[in-house]
């Protein structure tokens, strides 16, 4: 992983260009401050069930709060990456990704992920999550604790094909923890992932 260790400090200033399983066109490159309204863009297109699953509400606006911590991405203690359709007319934004340490300097923090419905089930979710695993090893990361809805079928395989170990189940919400290095070497290992290859070529250069 010294390759990672090098180019940790860097990657906010790398741009993956690579295309999903139907040949879509896309940008990946970390979130910025700049990206609010983007962001708010991308929540409202949301499905009220996307958002249902994603925010634990439908509400189809974010409080400011909340809008604000998701776009206050310093690389470190929280880290996030976005991605956006090149394909698309004005390059919206179609998917996030984000890891929040649980305190500053912790080895531990929460990941969570949201992906327009137009572009589930084509690489993305794997694709935005190799390049925040990969940041996130870089920047001394290594566990991170996953919470979602119990009727969240797609985030449970997601997060189970990474390696992820289930530790709880209450009141409907299914908590899971995730090994970093195995999440990235299991997405390394996958033979049918092209755009997760140029994910790691960009960002390792292996």
């Amino acid at each position: 992983m010294a390759m990672i260790e090098t180019q940790a400090r860097s990657m906010d200033r790398i741009i993956v260009h690579s295309r999903l399983n139907d040949g879509t066109r896309v940008s990946l490159r970390c979130i910025t401050p700049a990206d609010e309204e983007r962001l708010r863009d991308g929540v409202a297109k949301l499905s009220a069930e996307a958002r249902y699953l994603r925010f634990f509400s439908p509400a189809p606006i974010l409080p400011d709060a909340v809008v604000q911590r998701l776009v206050d991405v310093d690389g470190h203690d929280h880290i996030g990456w976005g991605a956006i359709c090149t394909d698309c007319d004005d390059w919206p934004a179609i998917g996030a990704v984000h890891a929040v340490r649980h305190r500053p300097d912790g080895p531990a923090g929460e990941y969570s992920i949201a992906i327009l419905d137009a572009f589930h089930g084509k690489g993305l979710a794997r694709m935005l999550t190799a390049a925040l695993l990969i940041q996130c090893l870089a920047e001394d990361m290594l566990t991170l604790d996953i919470h979602m809805l119990s009727e969240n079928d797609a985030a449970r395989r997601l997060v189970k094909s990474l390696g992820a170990v289930w530790t709880a189940e209450s009141a409907g919400v299914a908590d899971y923890r995730l090994d970093v290095a195995s999440g990235v070497a299991s997405l390394r290992a996958d033979p049918e992932a092209p755009g997760v290859e140029d994910v790691f070529h960009a960002l390792t250069g292996l």
